[in-house]
């Protein structure tokens, strides 16, 4: 490990873990974190990004110097409850420079306001919006990042029934199964730099909104219970720590044929800390390259 990662381990479990670990309303949670990214997050030169709406959905257009037909279509992290488009933008930025595409980041409805299923069907809605606008299934990636990569994943499996996939989809510390069945919640507790695994029940509780703890196997909140005939090319990277660790490596069961990458010792959701961590730089370069690979080639479209 490079030694900001020694030293962002230091700071994460002694600092930020136990921040999150407190008990905050949503809203002071969400200032929180967009106070935090404003201070840690930024985007390279020559990025620009732009208010938007697809499919109904507001968002934000994100670029830097686009010049690859299609889209990426991401869903920001947060436990269904906090962040945004604008937390998450500067990552974006950062793969669309590694990429040449350009990316819409939907700002998808946030619980407990607006609980299960709204998220999924802005994710669904925001699809269908950028075919609307002209953009071809087949070149158009889904991406997200903790709740946001389940989200991501949730949509997969029903783009992957319909028979329209994406070409591909990339996630970051999915977060894959509200049942809580992973061994990894327990056994890496205590190792997980950043999420506090207590806090997990009283968080799905705000997503479910009325519905039972025994609907959080609904595949639109957790594609680990789900279906995926047909599926493009999947990757996704998890932290060995972690407690979503086999939120990640069990997806291998539903998705055989996916590359699942699994760290050392860093924090949940590493790429969005490019900033810091050369770790979450390398991460986005096999991100880049991955993307790039899952496109056709103009001879294929002709």
């Amino acid at each position: 490990m490079t030694w900001q990662a020694e030293a962002l381990r230091w700071f994460s479990r002694h600092v930020m873990r136990p921040s999150l670990a407190r008990e905050r309303t949503p809203e002071a949670a969400r200032a929180h974190f967009d106070l935090n990214a404003r201070r840690l997050f930024r985007p390279p030169p020559l990025s620009l990004m732009q208010q938007g709406s697809v499919g109904g959905v507001p968002g934000l257009w994100v670029s830097n110097r686009p010049h690859v037909e299609g889209a990426i279509l991401y869903f920001h992290g947060g436990a269904y409850i906090l962040g945004s488009s604008r937390s998450h933008a500067p990552m974006l930025a950062e793969i669309a420079r590694r990429t040449g595409l350009r990316a819409f980041l939907p700002d998808y409805r946030l619980a407990p306001e607006h609980p299960f299923p709204a998220a999924f069907d802005d994710a669904l809605a925001a699809w269908q919006g950028l075919l609307a606008q002209g953009y071809a299934a087949n070149r158009i990636l889904l991406g997200g990042d903790s709740a946001g990569g389940g989200l991501a994943l949730a949509l997969l499996s029903q783009l992957c029934r319909a028979g329209t996939p994406p070409a591909g989809v990339f996630a970051f510390s999915p977060w894959t199964d509200l049942t809580f069945s992973g061994a990894s919640l327990v056994t890496n507790a205590s190792r997980d730099q950043l999420l506090p695994a207590h806090r997990l029940t009283a968080v799905r509780t705000e997503i479910l909104g009325g519905a039972r703890p025994g609907d959080a196997d609904d595949p639109r909140l957790s594609p680990l219970h789900a279906a995926f005939p047909g599926a493009p090319p999947v990757m996704i990277h998890a932290a060995e720590t972690e407690i979503l660790r086999d939120d990640a490596l069990r997806m291998r069961g539903r998705l055989p044929h996916a590359e699942i990458r699994i760290a050392g010792d860093l924090p949940h959701a590493w790429p969005i800390l490019h900033n810091w961590l050369p770790e979450a730089r390398a991460t986005l370069d096999q991100t880049g390259r991955f993307i790039l690979g899952c496109l056709p080639a103009a001879s294929d479209e002709s």
